[in-house]
Formats: structure tokens, C-alpha cells, sequence
């Protein structure tokens, strides 16, 4: 993506905020222990529609070729507890500049904008779900397909597995339990993973 073309996008994104003056980011992966964009607000949110999955290949970053690993996305149906994040006013296109380099370097996610419940009340906030015409979309992946590519995979920001146990870690700091992601931990765990 051309620094053009980022910018046309958080452009439309931000033209599409159904309130322009709070703009609010969904963290549902490295996002909440790593969010590396400026925020003035950080609250826990849930949204529905979406549900958390590894149904991304990771073929750089924490992933090579010939070790491929797997990487968050968000998928249709269900609901997802992560952090929504406040971007201060008049920041929201050099943070989402920031966050859209990030995310967005290879379209393999699907900015949108969804309803988040928060104990402070509703926030509209921008998620990044599976963009699922992408060639690193990965549907339809077992339990254990998935597993054995968490423990697996690994490249230049490390190995799959951290990345997994730094989501758990964090969701359970606060004090929300993803079962599927917790399964899935242990059973990374017990592939004998060197981390365990």
C-alpha cells in the first residue's frame, strides 16, 4: 500500500465514524499488549458479529516460508472481548497512520466500523477483520491444524507461539477468558513447545 493510498483510506474510514469526534480503535490480538499508537482512553469492550480466530497465515513476521505460523484475525458471527482504545482529537489520522502501517501493509484485514459495549457505555469503534479474498486468509482450520502451526511457526519478530501466549496473558490480566484461545495454549503447550 502507498503512503497515498493509506491515507485515501483513513480518510474514507474516518468520513464513515458515525461520531467523527470519538474515534475509537478494537484491539483484539497484539493490540492489547502492544498497541505502539498514541491513545487517551483504554477500556474493555466487547463487540458481536465478530469472533477471534488464527485464520491468517504468517509467512513473515512471526512466520518464514518454511516455518509458516498463524495470526489473529477477526471472523463473522459470535462475539469478542478485547480493548477499545480512544484516540485523543485532532491525533486520529497520525495515529491511524501508525496503526494502519501496521495492519494494513498487506490488506490481509478489513477495516470496518462496529458497535462495542464497554462498562462506560457504547463506543463505535474500527476493527480489523479477516479480509477473506486475501491469499493469507486460511478458513476452516482444525483445532489442531492450528495448534501445530502456533508451535511451529516463526521469523523475524519471533516465534507464533509468544504471540499466542502474550494474548492469553494479557486477556487474563483482564480478567477475560477466551476458552478457544486458553485450548489452544495448552495444547501448544503440549506439542512441546520449548516455551512450556
Amino acid at each position: 500500500m502507498t503512503a497515498e493510498e493509506r491515507e485515501a483510506q483513513i480518510k474514507n474510514m474516518l468520513a464513515q465514524a458515525p461520531h467523527p469526534d470519538s474515534v475509537w480503535v478494537f484491539g483484539f490480538g497484539s493490540l492489547i499488549w502492544n498497541p505502539a499508537f498514541h491513545f487517551a482512553e483504554r477500556r474493555v469492550a466487547r463487540i458481536h458479529g465478530f469472533h477471534r480466530k488464527f485464520c491468517l497465515w504468517a509467512r513473515a513476521g512471526r512466520g518464514s516460508p518454511e516455518s509458516p505460523g498463524l495470526m489473529l484475525s477477526l471472523e463473522a458471527g459470535g462475539s469478542c472481548t478485547g480493548v477499545a482504545y480512544r484516540l485523543a482529537a485532532g491525533t486520529e489520522m497520525t495515529e491511524l497512520d501508525v496503526l494502519w502501517r501496521r495492519e494494513m501493509a498487506t490488506m490481509a484485514y478489513r477495516p470496518v466500523w462496529t458497535l462495542a459495549r464497554t462498562p462506560d457505555g457504547p463506543a463505535h469503534v474500527i476493527v480489523f477483520s479477516a479480509n477473506r479474498d486475501h491469499e493469507r486468509y486460511a478458513p476452516g482450520l482444525d483445532h489442531d491444524t492450528i495448534a501445530r502451526y502456533l508451535a511451529t511457526g516463526a521469523g523475524p519478530l519471533g516465534r507464533c507461539c509468544d504471540y499466542l501466549f502474550e494474548t492469553v496473558a494479557h486477556l487474563k490480566a483482564l480478567g477475560i477468558q477466551d476458552r478457544r484461545l486458553e485450548a489452544l495454549e495448552s495444547s501448544v503447550r503440549e506439542h512441546g513447545n520449548p516455551a512450556a
